[in-house]
């Protein structure tokens, strides 16, 4: 017995990296699969339809179920279209990983407002489209009086709850990808869904790329030793995120090689309270206390 069996995950950018290892084991753990990827190099161009179904090939030779499905994640009607693929080959839908994205690193005074637009766009708008159209379905199955437990993982990062050097357009939508996250679990707990996130730290084509990082990430070598990098490792937090009975919803982990670290979100702390309108130079000297 797996611990997905009879569920059926649609995950997105699962064509490689730590979709890939995802899909992988999801099929493992007993999941029905459909297999999303674009197909594209890591700054989003190109469209090379072959990794999806490489993956899915893999998944039937392990005596799995999947199906590829090549939509762009981030268009209106392709999300559409990825979540009827599931429908029509499975007849239903459990879980939703939104995990695809891209990067187009640079400086804030360099960045040019097409890197800009492309990453907000793959990445926010990629979590949206999606997880709208697998609300709008469970929705209707609970309207319908079926029972639904179903399940949404999203994939923010510490590069937007933490801050990196040359990633404020990539940091801003994965902080985004956290809000939308805890917002969407508020709204959707009423139809039987949870929706939680993950910040996974592990090697993969973006993080190879990403400057100072290349060499950090690179695999031990003495193979005897745990690879804390191994994309691998992230996947099994990402399964029990997608387990029918999980009793959470609204969360975000950081996830690398063994280390699972629960991440709290902005909160309310220190406080300064005149209890009447402040004037600019009483802040100058009582903000610095406030900050310690």
């Amino acid at each position: 017995m797996g611990a997905l069996d009879g569920r059926v995950a649609i995950i997105t950018g699962s064509g490689r990296g730590i979709g890939r290892e995802h899909a992988l084991l999801f099929a493992q753990e007993g999941a029905k699969v459909v297999v999303n990827d674009l197909g594209g190099a890591i700054d989003g161009s190109g469209d090379d339809r072959t990794p999806a179904q490489q993956v899915v090939d893999e998944i039937k030779a392990m005596g799995g179920e999947a199906v590829a499905n090549a939509d762009n994640v981030a268009d209106w009607e392709g999300g559409q279209r990825l979540i009827q693929s599931a429908l029509e080959a499975f007849g239903e839908l459990h879980v939703l990983v939104n995990n695809a994205g891209i990067l187009r690193d640079r400086v804030l005074v360099n960045m040019t407002e097409e890197e800009w637009d492309a990453v907000i766009h793959v990445h926010l708008k990629g979590h949206f489209v999606p997880t709208r159209f697998a609300a709008a379905y469970w929705r209707e199955q609970t309207k319908a009086g079926k029972p639904v437990k179903a399940n949404v993982i999203n994939t923010s990062s510490t590069s937007g709850l933490l801050g990196n050097p040359g990633q404020t357009n990539y940091g801003a939508a994965k902080a985004g990808i956290a809000a939308f996250s805890v917002i969407a679990a508020m709204e959707l707990e009423r139809y039987g869904v949870r929706v939680n996130a993950i910040a996974p730290a592990a090697r993969t084509r973006m993080t190879v790329a990403t400057p100072g990082l290349s060499e950090v990430v690179k695999a031990p070598e003495d193979e005897s030793r745990f690879d804390i990098w191994d994309p691998a490792n992230v996947s099994p937090m990402v399964a029990y995120l997608a387990t029918e009975n999980l009793p959470f919803t609204g969360r975000v982990f950081f996830v690398q090689g063994g280390k699972v670290q629960n991440m709290t979100p902005w909160q309310m702390a220190d406080v300064i309270d005149k209890e009447d309108r402040w004037t600019v130079a009483e802040l100058e000297t009582e903000v610095k206390k406030l900050l310690g």
